[in-house]
Parts: structure tokens; sequence; C-alpha cells
């Protein structure tokens, strides 16, 4: 398992060993060895899965706020999506900075995204399926957004179309006007 840190400090690209022979394939998706090696004390509570029938579907940006703000690790099992991270603690040198990276069934890579920074992704095919581990149980009355295409952030997603949204990704703030409480620590 290779754990490499992207521009965004705390984001990481992870890329598992793939172990392959005439049945398939092998690998493993999570180590808490590995990533306690690299530095990273995540102790996961929760799985979640979702699947979009559409290409250009665009799920996000969210996050959650203190105190059950969530570090994710996010793969996609099925199809391909364009996966970003934004940071958001203020006073960060890289607050409003994103991150993106493609992160499909076959490449299969993931991303770390730890507390302090909104995710989302754009499908970038028809049926897709992302799972992600999270270290923090959901909390409905924590959960937060910001408009995915707010011209501050400045996202470049690889699909120019309209693309299909939520209700809530609809109708998110913009970065300015978000209820963010995560502060940036050296």
């Amino acid at each position: 398992m290779k754990l490499t840190e992207t521009m965004l400090p705390g984001v990481f690209i992870v890329e598992p060993a793939v172990f392959g022979d005439h049945r398939g394939w092998f690998m493993e998706t999570f180590s808490d060895a590995k990533f306690k090696e690299q530095g990273i004390d995540t102790a996961f509570v929760q799985d979640n899965q979702s699947y979009s029938a559409a290409k250009g579907t665009l799920r996000g940006l969210h996050y959650q706020l203190n105190p059950k703000a969530q570090t994710k690790l996010v793969r996609c099992t099925r199809g391909s999506i364009f996966d970003v991270a934004v940071d958001i603690r203020r006073g960060s040198p890289s607050y409003g900075k994103w991150y993106g990276v493609e992160l499909s069934a076959e490449n299969k890579k993931q991303l770390l995204i730890p507390k302090g920074f909104a995710h989302g992704f754009m499908t970038l095919t028809e049926d897709v399926e992302v799972q992600y581990k999270c270290d923090e149980l959901y909390a409905p009355e924590c959960d937060g957004g910001i408009l995915w295409n707010d011209p501050s952030i400045g996202i470049e997603w690889p699909i120019h179309v309209t693309p299909v949204l939520s209700g809530k990704d609809e109708k998110a703030p913009l970065l300015r006007e978000a209820n963010l409480n995560f502060t940036y620590d050296l």
C-alpha cells in the first residue's frame, strides 16, 4: 500500500497493492498499521456506499462540523469519479484550495480526506458506486455544504454539462457564506 500526500497537507492518495492470478485479484483496501506508519491515526467507525445512475452526477461539496467532523477514505468500486477535497480550515495557507483525482474501479486508487476539508465528486461514467469509510458517525445537526461551482474555489470539473444535483446541493452556500468552525492548527 502506497500513501502519497497531495499538494493539500493531510490529503493522501492511497494506492493499494493488487495481487492477481488466473482467478482474478486481491487487494488490502485499508491497513491501520500502514496508516500509522505514515503518521495517520484514524479509527474508522462507519462505512457508506452510494450509487449514481447518470454520468455527470455531482455529490457535494459536503462536510460535518466539529465536534462531529469526519475523516473519509473514499474509493470507487464501479465506474469512475472525479473526487475532490477542499480545504475549509480558516487560517490555513491552503484555505479555499482544492485537489482532485480520478478514482475508478479500474485504477483502484483511494483518497484520504481529513477533518477540515469539504468533499465532493462527479461521476465520469454511468452506473457508479462509491464506498467510503468515516471516523465519525453521521450527525445531521452538523451537516454542511458549499456550492459545487463556487467561483472563489474554482474547481475544474472534468465534464462541462449541467450536473445532476440534489436539491440540497443546488442550494448550498458559497464558501464565504458557509457555516464553518474549522481552524488551522500547525
